[in-house]
């Protein structure tokens, strides 16, 4: 066993906990119609069941969304006003807050994520939904004062309508939190369909939503697979608007089935952010922002660095100190408070990962750390992995593995760097390591993608928008332009005194 796993302790008495969870319609807690449900068995522990929640039927779904199209066209929400939407948000904030130690472990348990990070997230969760009470009362149309004296236009936002969420299971109560505040914020109602894998806290947070006092059917949630709940959440002509975060498969057939009845579509699909690193960086900082941000959440996470091209005349320079850190960064068990590396996801999707380590090997990149399932008996981790040579054509240099898994290249000159970064069908992060500003600016500007960061990695704050190019998605989600994303825009043209007259 490598000695930076950390075994998972079966006698942990939070094991003992199984939560039972009801989905949330209309304001009511209710199970699926059929009294089917599925049973989460913790990625970390194995054999451990720690959450259960319905299995939604096409019934249990259009159900929820009458309840949302209810609320939205006779209910109260999208007529309060922004102050009075805004101070009801600010409560499901500090509710998030006062229950922290609880989702955490809930997120922790359900995900397989280190309950350290966990606890971050749901802090994390509770800015994003202060962030979006305080704009909620801030939204704005326009005026047009200078299209003639007889004249004035306005600009009035409007709410979207209905929107349907489909979430998935690395993240899910950050992304719930990167989408819920800000369409309710704008005025609209919402069904949330979370991963089968992960559905407890999305529930506790419509949960906390209704004792904030967010009225009957605004915050709905519906739990079960994608065929049948997803796919009937976007094809239901009540929705107005889907919201779409996961694969490029998943979001592709979903932007068709939008497709046919006109409805708006935002997705936020797959990633392979490249992390590059010129010769004038801090090795040392690089490093270890290389080092979380292939690692964090055991790599399961869409904008993960998991590319790292480097300039030739450092690599060796670079790769000892990465390697150093590979050696010793701690991963296994999801609730011990040193674990900085918790369990994959499922027992597919972890075979799923050592497959890409294999092709990776097949085609000649040179494995120089890790490449293995660890501690199979007591969960689902795989080791921290680190690929050398590896070359612009293979599997692991172009596909999302979404796993622990760095495959490293090499490059000579700025313009190599950045053709190499778009040499890529995504387009949904980037990284820039170097100490020249100049440098790093000009290269940001010319990589395609959405989320970037110049000496750091996976870092976030609400008031910057996130979203992808290319096939990593549509539409951009949190800042100001979050609530663009679910608002309609209606040009209104005033007419001041008696027009002239068309017909004498």
């Amino acid at each position: 066993m490598l000695s930076n796993f950390i075994a998972p302790d079966s006698n942990d008495p939070r094991l003992g906990i199984k939560s039972r969870y009801r989905m949330l319609v209309d304001g009511k807690s209710v199970d699926a119609a059929s009294g089917k449900t599925i049973d989460r068995v913790s990625p970390g522990h194995a054999g451990v069941v720690v959450g259960t929640w319905p299995e939604a039927s096409a019934d249990d779904v259009r159900l929820a969304v009458a309840a949302a199209r209810r609320a939205f066209d006779t209910g109260p929400w999208p007529r309060m006003s922004g102050a009075e939407r805004s101070r009801l948000m600010f409560k499901v904030a500090d509710l998030i807050l006062a229950h922290q130690e609880e989702l955490a472990l809930a997120e922790s348990l359900e995900v397989g994520k280190p309950i350290a990070q966990a606890r971050g997230e749901i802090g994390f969760c509770a800015d994003l939904w202060s962030y979006a009470a305080g704009q909620a009362r801030a939204l704005e149309g326009q005026t047009h004062n200078n299209i003639g004296d007889d004249r004035l236009g306005l600009v009035l936002r409007e709410p979207v309508g209905v929107v349907g969420i489909i979430t998935p299971w690395n993240f899910p109560f950050i992304i719930a939190s990167e989408r819920v505040p800000w369409a309710i914020g704008a005025g609209c109602t919402v069904v949330l369909k979370p991963s089968e894998f992960t559905s407890g806290t999305s529930i506790r947070m419509a949960e906390l939503a209704r004792e904030a006092g967010i009225p009957d059917g605004v915050f709905n949630v519906v739990t079960g697979y994608g065929d049948p709940a997803g796919q009937v959440l976007a094809e239901d002509p009540g929705v107005d608007m889907v919201a779409f975060t996961g694969s490029v498969r998943v979001g592709t057939k979903l932007g068709e089935i939008a497709a046919r009845s006109v409805k708006r579509v935002g997705l936020e699909l797959g990633g392979k952010g490249p992390q590059i690193v010129f010769a004038d960086a801090d090795l040392d900082a690089a490093a270890d922002g290389i080092a979380y941000g292939v690692y964090h959440n055991a790599g399961q996470c869409c904008i993960s660095g998991s590319r790292l091209l480097v300039q030739e005349g450092i690599r060796d320079a670079l790769m000892e100190r990465l390697l150093d850190i590979s050696r010793k960064v701690t991963f296994g068990d999801p609730l011990n408070e040193r674990t900085k590396i918790g369990a994959m996801i499922s027992e597919a999707h972890a075979d799923k990962v050592h497959s890409y380590v294999e092709a990776g090997i097949a085609s000649g990149a040179e494995l120089l750390l890790g490449g293995e399932r660890v501690g199979r008996e007591a969960g689902l981790y795989y080791a921290p992995t680190v690929f050398g040579g590896v070359t612009p054509d293979m599997s692991i240099a172009r596909e999302e593995i979404f796993g622990p898994v760095l495959s490293t290249l090499t490059f000579k000159t700025a313009d190599e760097a950045v053709a190499l970064a778009n040499a890529s069908e995504f387009g949904l992060s980037a990284s820039v390591w170097s100490t020249n500003l100049e440098n790093a600016l000009q290269s940001i500007r010319r990589i395609r993608a959405g989320r970037c960061w110049i000496n750091s990695v996976i870092d976030g704050t609400p008031e910057l928008p996130i979203g992808g190019y290319k096939k990593s998605g549509l539409g951009r989600e949190l800042g100001r332009y979050g609530f663009d994303e679910y608002s309609q825009f209606k040009g209104v043209h005033v007419t001041l005194g008696r027009p002239a007259p068309w017909f004498t």
